[in-house]
């Protein structure tokens, strides 16, 4: 069996959904295997993070669509035992060049979102059509893996797609290179000479995300308790988060930082980890903030952090929206009422880590 695996993305922007590819990547490549990165365009952040043994295929496609058959031309040239594929227009993309390519090449596509909750905000009309042509062409895929079991079961009843067709494989997020870059210095005012504790939350500034909760929520905090918060990310909501800590007179405490290459050192030095979304795939900053030590309040959104926190042993769990319910929290947080075991957290982290899931990955790939 050949040992090459091909991983296809639009690009390696700054994602969740990328972010697992990359780590998938170098598992698969520290494994011996062949991997190829293959982009519709080979840019953003995370390109700089793909080492020297994982070739990088450009397919020069200014959209995914386009990528198509660039796409088929290198199956048919590379033959790969498998292609991997993340984010459902890719999928498509990826499903169509490997059955036109008429290659022995495996497709598996990867389903990272909520999908029923994704329709319910749709950024575009790509959005809206989207269910119809992965009711078509998901059937078409080897596999469908899903990122958590809320995800797989959404898929399912959302796309009338067979259960037994979905996979669930958690996201591949904890690396050793994680817990190194956690040790790094912070250079931020509120982190390097820290007099009040730092609330922090991290993630695309997005509906799905609600911000507004998180900054109501702190703002009747920060009348009680001295506090600051940071956000890390950025995205279309930008202007409106700071217009609302400008109308809350917040300013002077809360820093929209936007997008950061490394959010771990961010995470090892805050005193609590906020995830206040309305839905999610996974929540894969839930399980980086564990990993440095700590503590999570996060929103019992669909789907995944239920999940990651078993159902809150491992953080807390408040309802999606609910302002008082996570003042409440945090400020129950502060005055010491919750019983933090940074062991407990670590060693779940530690289920997430890329080498285990890795082997998951490969053994359902059948290597």
């Amino acid at each position: 069996m050949d040992k090459h695996i091909a991983i296809f993305l639009p690009s390696l922007r700054g994602g969740g959904a990328e972010r697992v590819m990359v780590n998938l990547a170098k598992a698969f490549s520290k494994n011996n295997f062949r991997v190829d990165m293959v982009l519709a365009q080979a840019e953003g952040p995370y390109l700089s993070q793909i080492p020297s043994d994982i070739r990088i295929v450009n397919l020069n496609a200014s959209r995914v669509a386009l990528s198509l058959f660039p796409l088929v031309r290198y199956l048919r040239k590379n033959r790969p035992y498998a292609l991997i594929a993340a984010l459902n227009h890719a999928n498509i993309i990826a499903i169509l060049a490997t059955k036109a390519s008429l290659t022995k090449t495996r497709i598996f596509v990867t389903e990272h979102s909520t999908l029923s909750r994704s329709l319910l905000h749709p950024v575009n009309v790509r959005t809206k059509l989207m269910p119809f042509f992965m009711k078509l062409f998901y059937p078409m895929a080897d596999h469908v893996i899903a990122v958590s079991n809320g995800v797989a079961d959404d898929l399912s009843k959302t796309l009338n797609l067979s259960r037994s067709k979905i996979k669930v494989i958690y996201n591949p997020i904890v690396t050793d290179d994680l817990f190194q870059k956690a040790n790094e210095e912070v250079d931020h005012p509120w982190f390097k000479n820290k007099q009040h504790p730092v609330i922090l939350a991290v993630g695309r500034l997005t509906e799905a995300k609600d911000y507004p909760t998180l900054i109501k929520a702190f703002y009747h905090v920060r009348k009680q308790k001295e506090a600051k918060l940071v956000i890390l990310g950025d995205g279309e909501k930008r202007e409106e988060l700071l217009n609302l800590v400008k109308d809350m007179g917040l300013e002077q405490d809360v820093d929209i930082i936007g997008f950061v290459q490394n959010p771990y050192a961010y995470m090892r030095k805050a005193d609590l980890f906020l995830l206040t979304s309305k839905w999610e795939g996974f929540g894969n900053v839930l399980v980086e903030a564990i990993a440095c030590g700590t503590p999570v309040i996060s929103t019992d959104c669909p789907s995944g952090p239920a999940e990651i926190l078993d159902n809150g042993n491992y953080g807390k769990l408040v309802q999606v929206g609910d302002v008082e319910a996570l003042t409440e929290s945090i400020l129950r947080y502060f005055s010491g009422s919750y019983d933090i075991d940074l062991d407990k957290l670590l060693s779940r982290a530690n289920d997430f880590h890329v080498e285990k899931i890795a082997k998951r990955y490969l053994h359902f790939l059948s290597f």
